[in-house]
C-alpha cells in the first residue's frame, strides 16, 4: 500500500491508508496512515453496515484532511462492536480451495 500512495502522490493526489496494523503501513513508507481496530478482514467494518462503512470512509477522510506531516499516522475513533473471535465468521472458501478439494490431482498442476 505504501508503495501505490507514494506514486500517487507523486502525481499530486493525496492518499491516506486505512491500517488495522498502523505500524507496519508506515513503515512501507505510506503518506498518511489511518489506524482502525478493526479486524484484518474487516477495515470497512461489519457486512452490510452501510452507515457504519460510511463513518469509516468519512472518518479516513477527515483525517487526510488533517494530517498535517507526510508520515502522519492518526487513530481513528471505532471500537469493532463483537468479540475478535466472532468477527471472521464462516467466511467463504476461495475458489482455488474448492477445486483442490473436489479433484486434488490438480492441485499439482498448481505447483
Amino acid at each position: 500500500m505504501g508503495l501505490a500512495s507514494r506514486e500517487i502522490e507523486a502525481a499530486g493526489i493525496s492518499t491516506i491508508c486505512l491500517s488495522m496494523i498502523p505500524e507496519l503501513t508506515a513503515a512501507t513508507g505510506a503518506p498518511r496512515v489511518a489506524a482502525i481496530e478493526y479486524p484484518l478482514s474487516r477495515p470497512m467494518g461489519m457486512v452490510g453496515d452501510a452507515a457504519g462503512q460510511a463513518a469509516v470512509l468519512r472518518a479516513a477522510l477527515d483525517a487526510l484532511a488533517a494530517a498535517k506531516n507526510y508520515g502522519s499516522v492518526i487513530e481513528l475513533p471505532f471500537q469493532w462492536p463483537e468479540p475478535r473471535g466472532k468477527a471472521m465468521g464462516a467466511l467463504p472458501q476461495p475458489p482455488i480451495a474448492v477445486l483442490c478439494k473436489r479433484k486434488p490431482w490438480l492441485f499439482l498442476k498448481l505447483l
